[in-house]
């Protein structure tokens, strides 16, 4: 089976690419901005023409679309996540190859949920920020495309290459820090937030078995169990050696309350992060889609997950 991989070079596209090299049955093109590239292309600014002579030159069964942009303006975020799967869309829909579509959405593109409840696939989106919603866009352009398409909606990525940005990334970063510079107090904000958090190398089995599979539609990518980042916090400082006190800082509210829509609403109790996911204070997948239809579910623990992001930042030291 030839599959084409888009963002290779990136932190999901890294691990994408090696688990399906590891799959003798796998020949794998790489196709990027990047160097390191098999072949260059930007799918932000490349025109659909050129990307269908590729398609209709290499004739891949499989295009797995890791490509995409996290951080940036509204409308870099709209270039490289929206246009980039419009040109993609386009190019396949005019190819010959017939290729099926594997494309990593994310969870941003659900929004804030209630307290306690599990995100379905059918859940109603409602994004709460430029990246949720250049997202969403370009899942539903997917969707609306006519293709044989998948779209993983992956939850909280953890693991190694973790990147510093992110919320397990800047706990693992500020430890680091501390230690460095023998404070004994470690002062944070956001920490009741809760995440779905599951391990890169998870997620790339996950799309793996999508490759494989037949299953169309939208499909989540998680655990099926927030976790406090606080707890993930104390996790953190246990298998760091860090012997100081974890001081929890008062996270402000994402927004006044009036600008939430009732069934968007969550608890006063439970503050919201200071993270830019749009995503409030509580995300948990609900996975059973994914067990079902791709015979998947997450194996590698969030213990493991901090123990590998921690050993990366320690190396920083």
């Amino acid at each position: 089976m030839r599959v084409l991989l888009l963002g290779a070079g990136g932190y999901l596209g890294r691990f994408v690419a090696d688990r399906l090299l590891a799959d003798p049955a796998v020949q794998l093109t790489a196709l990027g901005r990047g160097d390191d590239a098999d072949v260059r292309f930007d799918l932000s600014t490349g025109s659909p023409g050129a990307l269908t002579r590729f398609l209709d030159a290499v004739q891949p069964g499989v295009v797995v679309n890791c490509a995409g942009a996290i951080r940036g303006t509204a409308s870099e975020l709209t270039r490289h996540n929206t246009v980039a799967t419009a040109t993609l869309c386009e190019s396949l829909r005019r190819s010959g190859c017939g290729a099926r579509l594997v494309h990593l959405g994310c969870a941003a593109e659900y929004g804030p949920s209630a307290l306690g409840s599990s995100l379905a696939e059918d859940a109603t989106p409602r994004p709460g920020g430029p990246y949720g919603v250049s997202k969403l866009a370009a899942s539903e352009l997917v969707l609306g495309s006519g293709l044989d398409a998948i779209i993983l909606r992956v939850f909280s990525p953890a693991g190694p290459g973790t990147p510093a940005g992110s919320p397990l990334g800047r706990l693992a970063d500020s430890l680091r820090r501390a230690m460095q510079h023998g404070e004994s107090e470690l002062k944070l904000g956001g920490l009741a937030v809760r995440r779905d958090f599951v391990d890169v190398r998870d997620i790339a089995r996950a799309v793996h078995a999508a490759t494989l599979s037949a299953a169309q539609g939208v499909v989540n990518i998680g655990t099926g169990q927030a976790v406090r980042l606080r707890e993930a916090a104390v996790s953190l400082a246990r298998i760091s050696g860090y012997t100081g006190s974890l001081h929890e800082l008062d996270a402000p509210p994402a927004g006044p309350p009036a600008q939430r829509s009732a069934d968007q609403a969550v608890p006063a109790a439970v503050p919201h992060a200071p993270y830019p996911d749009g995503c409030g204070a509580w995300q948990q997948a609900d996975v059973r889609t994914a067990r079902d239809r791709l015979g998947w579910r997450a194996r590698i623990s969030l213990e493991e997950s901090l123990g590998d992001i921690w050993m990366e930042a320690a190396c920083r030291m």
